[in-house]
Formats: structure tokens, sequence, C-alpha cells
């Protein structure tokens, strides 16, 4: 199901407590992006934060789920849904976005620069 207008414009909304927010509709979805970092996603009205290793427990904790892009099977275990009440509280909601712009800042800065091809 694709994100509806309404849902992407109430997630903008609350996000705005990071400053300016990106948005890229992709693949039925719409990537979210902080000071060009790809930090979170939307699919299906569902928002998810990227995560890693030391801030996937958080999500765990709170029960939520992997984003699973094909439905029931493999998921893309680098980004978990955020817990409603999380996005309907802006302190909470400033600091769990805080983190996954740095989770994506950190992934960022680790990735190798590509090198040109050898001619």
């Amino acid at each position: 199901m694709p994100v509806s207008k309404g849902y992407l414009d109430y997630v903008l909304d609350q996000l705005s407590c990071l400053g300016t927010i990106a948005h890229k509709r992709m693949f039925g979805g719409v990537g979210l992006y902080s000071d060009g970092l790809f930090f979170a996603l939307i699919d299906d009205d569902i928002v998810y934060f990227k995560v890693d290793d030391n801030t996937r427990r958080r999500y765990e904790a709170a029960r939520t789920r992997p984003f699973q892009p094909g439905g029931e099977g493999p998921s893309q275990s680098g980004y978990y849904s955020l817990p409603i009440n999380v996005l309907e509280d802006l302190d909470q909601l400033k600091a769990w976005a805080t983190e996954a712009v740095e989770v994506a800042r950190r992934k960022a800065s680790g990735k190798k620069p590509r090198t040109r091809p050898r001619k």
C-alpha cells in the first residue's frame, strides 16, 4: 500500500523538531533525509528508523518490527518501526530521530569511497 499524503504530512510536521527534513518517493514508500542522510523511511503508513547493533535493542524492547519490504520473509533489519507513542511525543521523537540520524552518519562515514576504474 502506498504512503498516504495525510500521513506523510503528519510525519514531516512531527519531524520538523529536527529542522528541515527532505523526502523522496521510492519503490512505493518514502525515504526521509536529514542533512542529506537517509535516516528513515515510510511504508504502508508506518515509520521506520535506521538502527545499528547498539540501537536495535531499544526497538526490540519496545516490541517493534524490522522493515520487511516483501511482507513476510527476510527482513531488512537496518530499519525498525517507530513506536506510535514515540511518534506522538515530540520530546521522545526528537531523541529517537536524532539517534537514527547519528546511526546514518556513522554508517555513511564508515563506507569506503568509490574508486574510479582503471583505464
